[in-house]
């Protein structure tokens, strides 16, 4: 990660109407989190590293003005950070659990945040009207290995739009989903490898969405974890 960038992205977090914007989020993280178990990262710093740096650091991969799905939107990462410095990005985030999607609508309301949360599994949100090849984006972060994560997600991007993974060291992972980017209608962009202040290493992995998905993706009842592409 560049020095500069870096400085950039922490006056984000820290200054200024963002830095408000993330001083609460941080807030109201804690406090959820004692209820909902949302995070294992609950100091301050490590959060402001592990979660706000790192989800901000892919935002020059989401076109202006972009329409995003996140899949497990969990605690609101990547997508917060995202739309609290990028204002023109609308999310919609799909999350299985109940009780997340609760904190994710008071997160939304509290922050003024330009989303709508469904309490949804994604394989069967994607093969809805609604929501099928309809977004410029979809995203998702610490989900699942990137092969089943392809099946969750590119079924929701439009062709021309993206899919962006945030992973932990990605090597072989982006090896073994050749078969499923080409099965599910995507070509790698990019796979940017980096690492953040505490150490961690990190990727954010871009594909373009080059033709449709087959209508049998997602293959749902778990078929995406067991038997993945």
């Amino acid at each position: 990660m560049e020095q500069n960038q870096e400085k950039i992205w922490f006056s984000l977090i820290n200054e200024g109407k963002t830095g408000e914007k993330f001083e609460r989020f941080y807030g109201l993280l804690t406090e959820y989190n004692e209820k909902f178990n949302l995070t294992r990262i609950v100091d301050k710093e490590d959060c402001k590293i592990k979660h706000f740096l790192d989800s901000i650091s892919g935002e020059r991969f989401f076109p202006k003005g972009a329409s995003v799905a996140e899949i497990g939107s969990g605690g609101g990462f990547p997508s917060v950070p995202l739309m609290i410095v990028r204002e023109d990005l609308k999310f919609t985030l799909i999350e299985s659990s109940e009780k997340k999607c609760v904190f994710l609508r008071e997160i939304c309301k509290q922050l003024d945040l330009n989303a709508e949360v469904y309490h949804l599994r994604a394989e069967e949100a994607a093969r809805t009207q609604q929501f099928r090849e309809t977004f410029d984006v979809c995203c998702a972060r610490a989900v699942a290995r990137l092969n089943t994560l392809s099946e969750y997600c590119i079924p929701f991007v439009k062709k021309g739009g993206r899919f962006i993974a945030y992973k932990g060291k990605a090597e072989e992972e982006i090896s073994e989903t050749g078969h499923a980017f080409e099965v599910l209608g995507v070509k790698l962009v990019k796979a940017e490898c980096f690492t953040l202040p505490d150490g961690s290493e990190r990727a954010i992995i871009v594909a373009e969405k080059v033709k449709g998905t087959p209508d049998g993706y997602p293959r749902g009842r778990g078929k995406e974890r067991s038997k993945p592409l």
